[in-house]
């Protein structure tokens, strides 16, 4: 693997991870053991996101549409995100992570809203990789819930329908203060977002890579960061400057 110091790095990148289900079928376990294995995986993606300069990574946990999975697999998925933030929340809060959680927060229930802020809360000062957690998100609903406070706006008379321009809208998304994605990746060979940031995405450099998730190594990491740097990324004619590892 070539040293990604003498490449280019993303500010964000952002991941789909998709195939804790078939990677457990494949070996004959529960699909519960996949995603327990995704788990181990996101935090050395995490690790590996802080080593070589990258400031937001997103990970794609459970989606909007994920309610309609099996309970018990809906279930064990809560379990897994109240495990993950116990024992991990510590670690990343000394390692100087800032975690920050985007999607839909008006039907949470139990104890899994209280965990997420306290997650926010907790690193909401540290100054390292932002870890953006995007949980029972989707882009469509998202949009709509910023189209739906813009319009209560105009209607009460603070804003007049002249003045929602592309920067009103997004700073009424849930990524306000989050730069737009340099980068999405998905795992397991499906090429699709599946409703994953679809304003932020708009002009992201997009990578598919065949390995499910479970199986996305460090290596398999840098070998996206460096087809990444390959890229002439022109925003409709102009090339973006990129910014050199570790600067």
């Amino acid at each position: 693997m070539q040293n990604l110091i003498s490449t280019t790095v993303p500010e964000h990148v952002a991941i789909i991870m998709d195939g804790n289900g078939r990677w457990a079928n494949a070996r004959g376990l529960p699909r519960t053991m996949g995603h327990r294995k995704g788990v181990e995986t996101v935090r050395d993606a995490v690790k590996t996101a802080a080593q070589v300069g990258i400031r937001y990574l997103t990970l794609f946990a459970f989606s909007s549409e994920n309610w309609s999975r099996p309970e018990s697999e809906v279930s064990d998925l809560m379990g897994l995100l109240k495990t993950f933030i116990r024992r991990d929340l510590a670690d990343l809060h000394r390692e100087n992570v800032r975690i920050r959680v985007i999607g839909d927060r008006s039907n949470l229930r139990g104890d899994i809203l209280p965990l997420l802020i306290e997650a926010e809360e907790t690193t909401r000062a540290n100054t390292g990789v932002t870890l953006v957690i995007a949980f029972n998100y989707g882009a469509r609903d998202e949009l709509t819930r910023a189209m739906r406070r813009l319009a209560v706006d105009v209607a009460e008379g603070r804003l007049r329908p002249e003045d929602i321009n592309q920067e009103r809208i997004a700073a009424s998304l849930d990524t306000a203060d989050i730069p737009d994605p340099d980068l999405i990746i998905r795992t397991s060979g499906e090429e699709r977002l599946s409703n994953f940031l679809l304003w932020q995405g708009a002009y992201s450099e997009l990578i598919f890579v065949p390995e499910l998730w479970p199986d996305f190594t460090r290596e398999i990491f840098l070998s996206a960061l460096e087809k990444y740097a390959c890229r002439e990324r022109r925003f409709g004619g102009l090339v973006e400057p990129t910014r050199a590892v570790g600067s």
